[in-house]
C-alpha cells in the first residue's frame, strides 16, 4: 500500500487524528524556515573569503541566535499542550473494548456485552480473496460504532505489543501485568488497519489490526449475530 505518493499521515478518521495532523503541518512550516535560513546563512559564510570579527565574537549575536529558538520553541510547545489535554483520558465512556495481545494475534472482548468475544489472525496469502489487502486482513474484524466514545482497555499475554492504529491517531503498548488505558471515537464510517507497532518476536510483521466502523444500528445488529 505504501507509495512514493502516499508518504504523508493516512487520512483521518477521528478530531483527535486531525489535530494531529494540523499539528504536524505547523510543526513542518517551522522546521522548513529554520533549514532554509539557517541553510542560507551557512552557504553565505562559505561563500564569503573574510570572515567578518562580529560574526567571529558578537555577544548581541549570540543574544539573537539563544532568543529566536527560544522564542520558536515556545510556538511548537503551546499548541502541542494543547493536544496533550484534547487526548487526556475521558471519565464516561459509552463503549469498553478490551484488547490482549499474544505471540502473534489479539484477542477482543466487548465488556459492556454478554459472552461477545474472539481472536483476530491474519489471513494467510494463501486463503485471501481478490478484495483482502495482503499481510493486513484479519479473519475477524473489530466492529465499532462511529461517532461513540470508546474506551479500549490494552494488555498483553506473553510480551510487549503496541496496539496502533494510525488513522485514527492512537497508539499504546500492550504491557504483560499492566491495563493501559485510551479513548478515541470515529468521525466517519470505514475500515481502519493497524499493526503491532512494538517488536514482539519472529511473527511480529504478522499481526494486523482491523477496525470497521458502522452506524450504531449496523453495530447492535453485529451484537447480536455474534453473542448468539
Amino acid at each position: 500500500m505504501a507509495t512514493f505518493a502516499s508518504l504523508g499521515l493516512q487520512d483521518s478518521a477521528s478530531p483527535l487524528m486531525e489535530q494531529l495532523m494540523y499539528f504536524h503541518d505547523h510543526s513542518m512550516f517551522i522546521i522548513t524556515m529554520i533549514v532554509t535560513s539557517v541553510g542560507y546563512m551557512i552557504l553565505s559564510l562559505m561563500s564569503n573569503k573574510y570572515m567578518d570579527r562580529h560574526v567571529m565574537d558578537g555577544q548581541y549575536l549570540e543574544i539573537i541566535w539563544t532568543i529566536l529558538p527560544a522564542v520558536v520553541l515556545i510556538f511548537i510547545a503551546v499548541p502541542s499542550i494543547r493536544i496533550l489535554y484534547l487526548i487526556d483520558e475521558n471519565t464516561a465512556p459509552i463503549l469498553t473494548l478490551k484488547t490482549v495481545g499474544h505471540q502473534w494475534y489479539w484477542s477482543y472482548e466487548y465488556s459492556d456485552f454478554m459472552d461477545v468475544e474472539f481472536d483476530s489472525y491474519m489471513i494467510p496469502q494463501n486463503e485471501m480473496d481478490n478484495f483482502n489487502i495482503r499481510l493486513l486482513e484479519v479473519d475477524n474484524r473489530t466492529t465499532l460504532p462511529m461517532n461513540t466514545l470508546t474506551r479500549i482497555l490494552i494488555t498483553s499475554e506473553d510480551v510487549l505489543h503496541s496496539w496502533t492504529i494510525p488513522s485514527v491517531g492512537v497508539k499504546a503498548d500492550a504491557t504483560p501485568g499492566r491495563l493501559n488505558q485510551a479513548t478515541f471515537w470515529f468521525g466517519r464510517p470505514g475500515i481502519f488497519y493497524g499493526q503491532c507497532s512494538e517488536i514482539c518476536g519472529a511473527n511480529h510483521s504478522f499481526m494486523p489490526i482491523v477496525i470497521e466502523s458502522t452506524s450504531t444500528a449496523d453495530f447492535l445488529n453485529w451484537i447480536s449475530r455474534v453473542s448468539e
